[in-house]
């Protein structure tokens, strides 16, 4: 009986054992690095969405003060054209 029980022991010390190795858990490094990823990622993202909210506005008023410049030049020509 006692060997028996001896056995058993050993055997469920033995599953134990191999399931502790056999289970592949990530260590707190990598889980920090995964993390600084996914961090980075969204803070690139973020931060270029800041810079398309910046330059869209700017893109339309450099294409609105070429426009104005034009008209300001071809007023500037009328009047010349008048005067003459």
């Amino acid at each position: 009986m006692k060997k028996s029980k001896g056995g058993v022991l050993f055997v469920v010390g033995l599953l134990a054992v191999a399931g502790l190795f056999g289970c592949s858990q990530e260590t707190p490094v990598e889980k920090a690095k995964a993390a600084a990823a996914s961090g980075n990622a969204a803070t690139q993202a973020a931060g270029q969405a800041a810079v398309d909210s910046i330059k869209t506005p700017m893109d339309k008023a450099r294409q609105t003060e070429s426009v104005l410049e034009q008209s300001a030049e071809q007023t500037a020509a009328k009047i010349k054209e008048s005067t003459q």
